[in-house]
């Protein structure tokens, strides 16, 4: 059963919300130590991501944010779609009026990624029990690819060795 005291609901969200960018940070970072080549760090930012991913995993289960795979692919859906349709727009928007365009630049391409992942889990909602196809992701832009890896990402325009297989 969730908890019911908003204090705590709240607590919990913020929890969830600080693992989960921990997670994300730790991974960047283990990154920047693979290119300096300094495994030994490198090693130990992997683990501690992976230990803020059990983390945000168990306060999502508090909870009850976790449910039934149509449920959780509705979920998808509707917050790719917010992504695509509110939250990017806005940021670009702020970023051009700004005149950052760098920034400009990395919200448009996780804007138009945003809308092929809603499409991709709106394909899935129609049929779960489809065999799964090989699926790639850009890791220039995040975009993601079934089946084949294009010649050229469609939004970053990265070539065929930008991609990696989701097993």
């Amino acid at each position: 059963m969730a908890p019911t005291d908003s204090k705590v609901i709240d607590d919990l969200k913020a929890a969830f919300a600080g693992e989960s960018q921990a997670n994300r940070k730790y991974l960047a970072y283990a990154l920047k130590a693979d290119e300096e080549k300094l495994p030994y760090a490198a090693k130990i930012f992997r683990a501690a991501a992976e230990a803020e991913t059990i983390h945000a995993h168990s306060h999502l289960r508090v909870l009850d944010g976790v449910h039934s795979t149509a449920e959780n692919l509705k979920d998808a859906i509707g917050g790719e779609t917010y992504e695509f349709t509110t939250m990017y727009p806005g940021m670009i928007e702020r970023a051009k009026a700004a005149g950052d365009k760098k920034a400009e630049k990395d919200f448009h391409l996780a804007n138009e990624a945003e809308k092929i992942h809603a499409e991709l889990f709106k394909k899935v909602a129609a049929d779960p029990t489809k065999p799964a196809p090989k699926v790639y992701v850009c890791k220039v832009c995040g975009h993601v690819h079934e089946d084949t890896i294009p010649d050229k990402c469609p939004i970053c325009g990265s070539k065929a060795q930008a991609y990696f297989e989701i097993h």
